[in-house]
């Protein structure tokens, strides 16, 4: 067990400490205030204060974790070796910069509680982050660090036999429009239908017609192949569905449809489902409710498990909508228009609540890319997309991490603006 000295434990040091030693390097940790504890402790330790005690293994501590709030913050971002780093600790230090202070700041996502502009979909964009910024986004620092102190720390305990972590793979499937063309009502389907003849879309008219009339596959009807791609590659893959009423920004097919019901079902028996809540959800916490109830009603089991909508988050309303209804993981940590790390680690976290200084029980998974963001944002070709997916793998695993890819099963349907998408999807989870 790692022993930290520091003069005060507040919630931010036990919260960030446990972040970095439990969940990434696998250590137990624990802490002390008492100087006589500190040096009669046998194993390894380390200080976390404003001043070493003697000649121990000394992090000079920024004052972030022992504040409460909000404040203004001066960052001046500088090198650790070849990574990013900021908040300097001086010469006296044994690292250069405290990266505890550092990693809570990116973790907690204390930026997005400051004040900024929103996008149109009222969303903090990832070109307003430090990471963006400062060309680190598409690596997971917090987790490098990690790996950087704990090299240090078997040079100061060498005896001491440390655990490794395993890398973890998580497939997310969206699931927003579940068909392009079938069981969408007859208003709908008719309109689709002359929409296509007026815009002179040929080839969508001549496959709706194919499809409405049971002469073909529904293109947007993966859900038996990526099923058959979890079993043989053992891939955890987890299905999010949208259930909600008709919106602008939320179209998939009502939930009063025995087929969507069905397909619910069928795809719960065979995988992990969540909530893919609706697009208005972010700040109505009513609309939310009837949507897990709904959900939960379909699958006979209590849901603890979502996504929001294009991500849309307001910190920290969002998340205490979520815990209020006992949901304890959420898959919406990422950006929709980038690709990357949104909190700077690939490793599951809590969500740590500023406004209250406390640790929640709400999880947090961070994807670190999404096939709308290839695609769509950043007008990637298939193989360009394959080499960036393939990138960010390789990033995740060269720390141990969890890496989570966002799929819709659209794109794994090979069909109009997403042709060659499903050898993307298999090369990356194979």
């Amino acid at each position: 067990m790692l022993l930290v000295y520091t003069h005060k434990i507040t919630p931010r040091v036990n919260y960030i400490f446990k972040h970095i030693f439990v969940r990434i390097l696998q250590m137990p940790v624990s802490f002390t205030t008492k100087v006589e504890e500190f040096v009669a402790h046998s194993g390894p330790k380390i200080t976390y204060t404003k001043a070493p005690l003697g000649t121990e293994f000394f992090i000079r501590s920024h004052d972030l974790l022992f504040e409460q709030g909000v404040n203004d913050v001066e960052i001046n971002i500088q090198k650790w070796g070849d990574e990013p780093c900021f908040f300097s600790t001086g010469d006296a230090s044994t690292i250069p910069y405290d990266i505890f202070a550092a990693s809570f700041y990116l973790l907690s996502r204390y930026e997005e509680y400051l004040p900024f502009v929103t996008d149109e979909h009222e969303r903090f964009s990832p070109e307003q982050s430090l990471a963006y910024k400062n060309g680190f986004l598409e690596k997971p620092v917090i987790d490098i660090w990690a790996y950087k102190f704990l090299e240090l720390l078997k040079e100061k305990f060498p005896r001491y036999e440390y655990p490794k972590r395993t890398f973890k793979f998580i497939s997310i499937i969206n699931v927003s429009k579940v068909f392009a063309f079938k069981h969408k009502g007859l208003i709908r389907t008719f309109g689709g239908f002359i929409n296509d003849f007026f815009t002179l879309r040929w080839v969508n008219l001549w496959n709706r017609f194919l499809v409405v009339f049971n002469f073909k596959r529904d293109p947007y009807n993966t859900f038996t192949h990526l099923l058959k791609l979890q079993k043989e590659t053992g891939i955890e893959t987890l299905f999010f569905f949208l259930i909600s009423n008709y919106t602008t920004f939320d179209t998939n097919i009502s939930t009063t449809s025995a087929t969507y019901v069905s397909l619910i079902k069928s795809v719960g028996d065979y995988a992990k489902v969540g909530l893919l809540s609706s697009y208005f959800t972010y700040n109505n916490s009513s609309k939310l409710k009837k949507e897990k109830n709904k959900l939960e009603s379909i699958t006979n089991v209590p849901l603890y498990r979502s996504r929001q909508h294009y991500l849309r988050l307001n910190f920290p309303d969002t998340y205490e909508s979520l815990l209020d209804l006992d949901i304890l993981e959420d898959y919406s940590m990422g950006y929709n228009t980038a690709v990357g790390f949104r909190a700077s680690s690939c490793t599951p976290f809590y969500f740590y609540n500023i406004d209250l200084e406390i640790q929640t029980p709400l999880k947090l998974f961070p994807f670190a890319v999404s096939d709308r963001a290839l695609n769509t944002i950043l007008d990637y070709t298939v193989d360009e997309s394959l080499v960036k997916i393939t990138t960010l793998k390789n990033e995740v695993k060269k720390v141990n991490g969890t890496f989570i890819t966002v799929f819709h099963n659209e794109s794994v349907g090979n069909y109009g603006e997403w042709e060659g998408w499903k050898t993307v999807y298999k090369n990356i989870v194979k």
